[in-house]
């Protein structure tokens, strides 16, 4: 007897008019509700300020920022992207309450919070830290070049901007000494090393063209030949003062930048690591600095600088400024080791175990430091001169001063020896002409030697250790996992905002990351604040969650 085929009842088009919930069929222990709790229980009265009291009702900052942050934490950081799941994806619908704002909409809010989405990353820090997540004490920093979304081809260079400049000005000059000898005469200053200004220039133009004006009209061919010149003349002048206006604009644009990008001026052209071509091709661009702990982004910092060194000390100002207090410990790598930022922590209280240049170096088995390097050489304090390894005095003879780009002064001793003449050494100690000059930095060797002992310190080797999976483990989360490799807006203020908004989505996507992980490893929840609320949302069984949260740390 044959078996009659059964399927189940399919009828797309059914009508049902007590639907059930919508979160029916999503995990008690998904991250999206996770967000949904954070979200709920985070401070926005600061949002209201941006809304007006009248008019149609919009849509609520929490929504809004649920749904954006949970589409940066699935990678979804296009608008039109979150409309579509916002109306596809079950996660999105329920986390919006059936809501759906177009793309215009979501764009418009983000851009209206740009000041207000960093006091939330703030909040969720201060939060992560009263539950024992991290303790904001100790800072692991680093950096890395994030390309801009502006043409990487509308450069603006400093020195053929400072060139042309000078170009013109040589131009202006000789055309004004073409137009009237009073007219050089009365400027002959400027030509005396002063510069023209634009204003001065259509100023001068515009008492020509007056004066050609009020001429009688020409009558001879030769009359006319030079009123047309004339005119030709002044055209050129305002031409020229136009352009004199733009390159003052570009410098201005510039300040101590040597790049700018005419499509985000705000971007500064940078080599990047991720180098397609492999031909060292400079890209715009801004130089990300991030401070974590537990691997959580703790604080970022945006610079239109490409070096590191001079990143530091604004860093931990825009930190005190966040949290009203410095890390005790700063950990960062051989790029952060110059005087002025080891001076600052040190007057700051901040613990550095940040490494100088030739650290590995010296840490190699079979390191033999160069015998004729002032450090390898003998120094008596007291008498202040060095012994080279012939046993001859080096006196001190002056001093020498510097000032980075930042403007700190750093201050050398000069040394020199008493006869280098005839020496068997002189070869191998050095190849000057007389005898050897050489400058050391007192203040910058005992900051070293400072360092060297605490990075050597079984402390100093944790940190060390640590460094190495704190930001660079972040960083590549970011870039390949999260697939945040470029920045998708202009300016400053807009790329801080994108990032605070990665930021929240990244840190709570690790607290998620987490919470899964130590579940699996069998650990029991802390039932306080923040956390007492997603402890009531995970089934009984799953609530085996961080007894003590830094003790599992990926």
């Amino acid at each position: 007897m044959a078996t009659k085929l059964h399927f189940r009842d399919y009828n797309p088009k059914q009508l049902i008019l007590f639907p059930e919930r919508l979160d029916k069929d999503i995990a008690e222990n998904d991250p999206v509700r996770v967000v949904d709790t954070v979200i709920d229980h985070l401070r926005l009265d600061n949002f209201k300020k941006l809304y007006k009291e009248r008019g149609r009702s919009p849509y609520h900052p929490k929504m809004m920022l649920k749904a954006i942050i949970y589409g940066y934490m699935n990678n979804l950081y296009s608008c039109r992207k979150i409309e579509t799941a916002l109306k596809r994806d079950i996660h999105f619908i329920w986390l919006a309450g059936y809501e759906q704002p177009d793309f215009n909409t979501i764009n418009r809010f983000r851009n209206r919070v740009k000041e207000e989405i960093d006091q939330v990353f703030t909040q969720l820090v201060i939060e992560l830290a009263e539950q024992g997540f991290i303790t904001l004490n100790v800072e692991y920093i680093d950096g890395t070049k994030i390309e801009s979304k502006a043409n990487k081809y509308t450069f603006v260079w400093r020195k053929s901007t400072e060139k042309n400049r000078e170009k013109l000005i040589s131009k202006i000059k000789a055309l004004l000494e073409q137009i009237d000898e009073n007219i050089a005469q009365e400027n002959a200053e400027q030509e005396s090393g002063q510069t023209f200004t634009p204003t001065d220039l259509m100023l001068i133009a515009d008492k020509l063209n007056r004066s050609l004006e009020n001429e009688s009209a020409p009558q001879t061919k030769e009359q006319k030949k030079q009123h047309s010149e004339r005119k030709k003349q002044i055209k050129q002048l305002r031409e020229q003062a136009e352009k004199l206006v733009e390159y003052d604009q570009k410098l201005s644009i510039l300040g101590d930048r040597n790049s700018y990008s005419k499509t985000d001026p705000d971007a500064t052209f940078m080599r990047m690591k991720e180098d397609a071509m492999n031909n060292g091709q400079t890209k715009p661009g801004y130089n990300l600095q991030i401070g974590t702990e537990n691997q959580y982004i703790v604080h970022f910092g945006l610079f239109q600088t490409p070096g590191d060194p001079f990143t530091m000390i604004p860093f931990f100002k825009s930190f005190q400024n966040r949290y009203g207090r410095l890390p005790w410990i700063g950990v960062a790598d051989a790029g952060y080791g110059s005087e002025e930022n080891y001076r600052f922590m040190e007057d700051a209280g901040i613990e550095a175990y940040v490494k100088y240049n030739w650290f590995h170096r010296e840490q190699r088995m079979h390191y033999e430091p160069n015998p004729f390097s002032p450090q390898a050489l003998y120094y008596n304090a007291e008498g202040d001169y060095y012994v080279c390894p012939m046993g001859q005095r080096m006196e001190r003879i002056g001093t020498a001063t510097a000032k980075t780009e930042s403007g700190y002064t750093t201050e050398s001793v000069r040394y020199k020896a008493q006869r280098c003449e005839g020496c068997p050494l002189r070869g191998s100690c050095h190849k000057a002409k007389g005898d050897r000059i050489m400058e050391v930095n007192h203040r910058l060797a005992e900051y070293r030697r400072k360092a060297r002992e605490r990075l050597t310190s079984e402390e100093g080797v944790k940190h060390r250790g640590r460094r190495c999976i704190e930001p660079e483990a972040v960083f590549g989360q970011m870039k390949y996992n999260m697939a945040y490799r470029r920045f998708r807006h202009f300016g400053m203020d807009k790329v801080k905002m994108d990032f605070a908004f990665f930021a929240i989505a990244f840190n709570l996507k690790k607290m998620c990351s987490k919470m899964a992980k130590q579940t699996r490893n069998g650990g029991n929840t802390p039932k306080s604040g923040l956390f007492l609320l997603i402890f009531r949302i995970i089934r009984p069984e799953n609530r085996k969650f961080w007894e003590n949260p830094q003790k599992s740390v990926a």
